[in-house]
């Protein structure tokens, strides 16, 4: 339906301006704070707004009808956020630049739209290998360093965000094939809760104090309210009104906020060569995606 086709256009708006922010907000705030000390506190604040938003909305109900399958997806989708977000927020302290972690990002719509077709059995096309491609050549060209040495090809964090990448791509399936029997409120909860005890048991085992500093904290209240909160949820339902490659298109464009949000809040920018990538990977899977737009509308027109 269109009408479904506009609110899924909608969501994943709101989903990449919030998601945006949230490169800037957790960069900050990594940049004072150690990884489990931040994720204690910013998966606390996400925890709280999404609970209190699931109760508004009753979307808790749900937890009384579950069915045991439903209980394994939820799991499963725990241990899976924990090595996705883990790798996530890594690879955002690792690499200097938010913006440069964003465009390596792209390698996850790529992913995505390859797994949709293992997995979902959607079509793609020579048009889409083309953005494909073109995507994937500008991830490389931004992450590498002119180096001929293995271990120096590449500049620190790219293996991290491919690995990110491909964790995403095989959460977002499940969920893409669930989300309709689950609501995005308790996927967001359930998401948010196995993160905040990860964080609380790695900040035990290693010793870390409650002690932050008052602009990190800033920095983690803003940015998990935007971040794991509102563009969780918004994407998750984005997921419910329209195919998860689309969605994952207009998630792209979350480089160019990134970029200028980075420049605004850090004066940084991206070396020549990573910027021409980083709009190579936006090209691309512009191309990819629009591409295999056409391609659904022949589909349905027939």
């Amino acid at each position: 339906m269109k009408s479904d086709k506009i609110k899924g256009y909608v969501f994943a708006i709101i989903g990449t301006l919030a998601f945006s922010n949230e490169y800037i907000f957790s960069k900050a705030a990594l940049n004072e704070v150690s990884l489990p000390v931040f994720g204690v506190y910013w998966f606390s604040v996400s925890t709280l707004i999404i609970f209190l938003f699931a109760l508004r909305s009753r979307s808790l109900l749900q937890i009384k009808t579950l069915t045991k399958k439903q209980v394994r997806i939820l799991i499963t989708l725990g241990f899976l956020e924990i090595l996705t977000t883990t790798s996530f927020y890594l690879s955002v302290h690792i690499i200097p630049d938010p913006a440069v972690t964003s465009f390596l990002g792209n390698m996850y719509p790529v992913m995505l739209a390859l797994g949709g077709i293992v997995v979902l059995g959607e079509r793609f096309g020579p048009v889409e290998i083309f953005g494909a491609f073109l995507a994937l050549a500008g991830a490389f060209i931004i992450g590498y360093t002119g180096e001929t040495e293995l271990s120096r090809l590449f500049i620190p964090g790219t293996g991290i965000v491919l690995v990110n990448a491909l964790l995403a791509t095989i959460t977002s399936l499940v969920v893409k094939v669930h989300v309709k029997k689950l609501s995005p409120e308790l996927l967001s909860l359930n998401r948010s809760v196995w993160l905040l005890v990860f964080s609380f048991i790695m900040f035990f085992a290693l010793g870390h104090s409650f002690a932050i500093p008052l602009s990190a904290l800033k920095n983690i209240v803003v940015g998990s309210a935007l971040g794991p909160s509102l563009a969780i949820i918004t994407i998750y339902y984005s997921f419910r009104y329209m195919e998860a490659s689309r969605s994952s298109v207009v998630q792209t464009s979350k480089g160019i906020f990134v970029l200028i949000g980075a420049y605004l809040f850090f004066e940084t920018l991206p070396l020549t060569h990573q910027l021409i990538g980083g709009l190579l990977t936006v090209i691309g899977v512009l191309i990819m995606t629009l591409a295999k737009a056409a391609i659904d509308r022949k589909i349905n027109f027939k």
